[in-house]
């Protein structure tokens, strides 16, 4: 009876260990891929915002100006602005969540791949020449491409930095003529301990990243990740190794498949130590249980059962809690997302609302003003009114105008457009202006001086220039309007006497809804400068104040002759 207990025991005993060792490397392996399941569906909501937003800034016409005009000094001074909301310069308080959103660094690829070197380094975010080399790709990619970098963050320590590369397409041709790669805080398990026993980091580049590791451990542990991603055929995505005199189960899995870049693993390491302990103690349990089988057989099973059943219970709440993670960040992602279509629509859809009360309103004082039992003070005052309507209405066409700019959905029909008849009529009009009367006005323009542009747009260019040299004009003052043309360009400089801007408020004027207190009290609302520039480098040229001072301020608008090789640039935006 001894020995067949005895036998019982033993041969219970290996089976038990056995069972218990390939049970804890199924949980392990099980809770492993549910973490990274988790965290793929968070990287591909993360991702499908971020794909969203890089596509619609690589559609901006500034960008696509300076990349088919071969203007690439232009292309990075356009981007600070068309970027800002994604780059570190836009980045403001938020949850972590909202900050994978942001970018860390920009750059643009040219055809052949190649990094094309910004200007300024410290608007575009630090990378050394090594960073920036690993960067580059063997031609543009028509597909996005995503990549992990390792950077250097100080003497002794790196990071790894997700790399995403999205093409630029042409609006003429349908095919790739540049990228946009922007570095991003990785949304990864991530260098720490995400449950128990269990920390995870990336693999890239022949190297493992762990922070919660000792550098020496990490060499070690990155040399036998290496062996086994070289070695590992379909399914197998694991091994066992012994991490600072622990041993551990540690599995892999790709992170970027089919990109361009070099290859990156999450790399997930579960300590053994609980393992050990629980076949030592199913040791004794076992020996004690053969000794009083048959006594406490009944108890013994169900002490089993109990003990059993704790890892599975385990892995029912840390799912949960996984679960609930994941859809916290879901939801942060679709709110992101939620907040920059309402941004994009905002500005159109409130012009277009504000514009029917508006007409309204005109409509109901109009026919108030066309009363005959009006006193002579309420007409003026209602007339007034009637005004202020008709300067409402402006504002809103310009911010209408805007925003189809900002949402890319403004159409140029460019055409030959007679620039010295166009500057003739707004001089009539200016000249017929009341407050104009005591002006100057001095034109040195050619006759049939032709430009590529649209009509209407051009015409608004130069009504707001001239429109701005009048208000900010001083009495007896002189405005004077002069073109010059060089290597296929016009230059228009429209120059005013009177006081100067403010150095301080120079880079400012620009801007949307910038009044300089040289224009306090001004009439405007700080937007026909910026509509103007606008509208100019969306014709392929641009608006610039060139002189403020000593009585005189200038500025200078450059368009395209119009002749074939300026009417093949871009018209559509």
């Amino acid at each position: 009876m001894m020995v067949v207990v005895s036998t019982i025991t033993a041969v219970g005993l290996y089976v038990a260990q056995h069972n218990l060792a390939a049970a804890v490397a199924r949980e392990l392996q099980s809770q492993f891929q549910s973490e990274l399941a988790a965290l793929h569906n968070v990287q591909e909501i993360r991702q499908a915002a971020l794909v969203e937003r890089c596509r619609a800034l690589v559609r901006k016409p500034r960008i696509h100006a300076a990349l088919e005009d071969n203007a690439l000094d232009l292309l990075y001074p356009s981007a600070k602005d068309e970027l800002r909301d994604i780059t570190l310069e836009g980045r403001v308080a938020m949850d972590s969540a909202a900050h994978a959103l942001q970018a860390d660094f920009y750059r643009f690829l040219d055809l052949k791949g190649g990094v094309i070197s910004p200007p300024n380094i410290a608007e575009v975010g630090e990378l050394s020449p090594a960073e920036e080399a690993r960067l580059a790709l063997h031609g543009v990619p028509r597909e996005q491409q995503l990549g992990y970098l390792v950077r250097h963050t100080g003497p002794d320590t790196q990071a790894v930095t997700e790399v995403l590369s999205v093409p630029i397409i042409s609006t003429e041709t349908d095919e790739p003529i540049a990228a946009l790669a922007l570095g991003f805080r990785p949304v990864v398990l991530g260098g720490r301990r995400t449950s128990d026993g269990m920390t995870s980091g990336i693999w890239v580049e022949g190297r493992l990243h762990l922070d919660s590791l000792p550098e020496s451990v990490q060499q070690q542990v990155g040399i036998e990740v290496s062996r086994a991603i070289l070695g590992s055929t379909a399914g197998e995505n694991r091994l066992k190794l012994d991490v600072d005199g622990v041993p551990h189960l540690v599995f892999f899995n790709r992170l970027n498949p089919d990109s361009l870049y070099s290859p990156a693993y999450e790399v997930c390491l579960f300590s053994l130590v609980d393992l050990l302990a629980r076949q030592r103690a199913l040791r004794w349990q076992i020996v004690g249980a053969g000794t009083i089988m048959i006594l406490v057989g009944f108890a013994a099973s169900h002490f089993f059962s109990a003990r059993l059943s704790v890892p599975v219970e385990k892995l029912a709440v840390d799912s949960a809690v996984n679960r609930e993670g994941r859809e916290r960040a879901e939801s942060a992602l679709e709110q992101t997302n939620v907040e920059l279509q309402r941004s994009i629509r905002f500005s159109s859809d409130a012009s277009h609302q504000l514009k029917t009360p508006v007409t309204v309103l005109r409509a109901g004082l109009e026919e108030l003003l066309a009363r005959e039992n009006l006193t002579v003070e309420v007409r003026e005052e209602i007339s007034e009114l009637v005004h202020q309507t008709y300067r409402l209405t402006g504002v809103i066409e310009d911010l209408l105008l805007l925003s189809r700019m900002d949402a890319g959905r403004l159409r140029l029909a460019i055409a030959p457009v007679d620039l010295s008849r166009l500057i003739e009529a707004e001089l009539d009009d200016l000249g017929a202006h009341p407050e104009t009367v005591d002006l100057n006005l001095e034109p040195d323009v050619p006759a049939a001086l032709l430009i590529a542009g649209e009509m209407r747009y051009t015409t608004l260019i130069v009504r707001n220039l001239l429109e701005n040299a009048r208000k900010y004009n001083r009495p007896g003052g002189r405005i004077r309007v002069a073109t010059t043309t060089d290597a296929g360009e016009v230059v228009l400089a429209i120059g005013n006497t009177g006081r100067s801007i403010d150095p301080a408020a120079q880079e400012h004027i620009f801007e949307r809804f910038h009044r300089g207190t040289a224009g306090e009290n001004v009439p405007g609302h700080g937007l026909g400068l910026n509509l103007a520039r606008e509208l100019a480098r969306l014709h392929g040229g641009d608006v610039r104040l060139v002189r403020s001072g000593d009585d005189w301020t200038e500025f200078k608008v450059w368009f395209r002759l119009a002749n074939s090789a300026s009417m093949a640039g871009p018209g559509l935006t």
